[in-house]
């Protein structure tokens, strides 16, 4: 009988302490690891502009020059099927063009910069390639070039999300819009799956103030916060990871420049 009962309080012991154990300790499923590549889908490409890349700079996007803002010329202009009204600005994509004999061989890596808008004055399979609902790339030149001779003019492709990583190197950075009352961010060099889903802007004077998504990689806040060093909160679009970045800007800020943080998503 006694050793029942000990046997029987060593098990209630361990059930207890691996009751714990799993409450404090997170299940390997749980954790995090960074964004993961998707499958190979096939899609077509084109290309806009010249060599030098020139008609690429600005887009929909708001990153401004794309050479100075880290961005370079391997970008291109997604069709409203992928672009998800802004979200997908940042996103990176490898993509090899297949099935045609202008075909080059290996791959590039591409940055979502810009909207390829659609063409309804054009049949979707002749001039209206951006017309949805087809997921079509309008790449650079440049990045055409890598993967295909450029008198093809339209290529079938295979494309895949890929994480940013390895292009995206150091912090977030915020460029800073607007006026006294309404603060408008641009965030660039973004890592991980290379979007965002929802911002939060923190002043030293403040709590964290939801901002609202104005167009492309542009958040915006309606609120006076000159004079407060500012921290920001952002939420990937993608895998729903979020990150603080604090004192990203301090108090002395001003509009028309650009802060880096020292956290970047993964």
């Amino acid at each position: 009988m006694t050793s029942f009962y000990r046997s029987w309080s060593f098990c209630c012991f361990f059930s207890i302490v691996t009751l714990i154990f799993s409450c404090v300790v997170k299940p390997s499923g749980a954790v995090y690891h960074g964004y993961v590549p998707s499958p190979w889908t096939l899609a077509h490409a084109t290309f806009y502009g010249d060599e030098s890349a020139s008609a690429t700079m600005g887009g929909a996007c708001g990153y401004g020059n794309l050479i100075t803002n880290g961005y370079g010329t391997d970008t291109a202009a997604l069709s409203s099927t992928i672009f998800s009204d802004g979200y997908a600005c940042g996103q990176c994509y490898q993509i090899r063009c297949v099935q045609s004999p202008w075909c080059y061989t290996g791959y590039t890596t591409i940055t979502a910069t810009n909207l390829c808008p659609p063409n309804w004055s054009q049949d979707s399979n002749n001039g209206g390639w951006c017309n949805p609902p087809r997921t079509h790339f309008d790449m650079s030149k440049p990045a055409f070039m890598k993967i295909a001779q450029w008198k093809a003019g339209i290529v079938p492709v295979m494309y895949r999300r890929v994480p940013c990583n390895g292009i995206r190197k150091g912090g977030i950075r915020f460029s800073f819009q607007g006026n006294g009352y309404w603060l408008l961010v641009y965030v660039m060099n973004v890592a991980g799956a290379g979007d965002i889903h929802q911002m939060w802007v923190k002043g030293t004077k403040t709590g964290w103030i939801s901002m609202s998504h104005n167009w492309g990689a542009s958040y915006q806040a309606f609120a006076t916060l000159q004079g407060q060093a500012l921290s920001f909160r952002l939420t990937s679009y993608t895998t729903k990871q979020t990150i603080t970045a604090y004192n990203v800007a301090p108090a002395n800020w001003n509009l028309g420049l650009t802060y880096q943080a020292n956290v970047n998503f993964h």
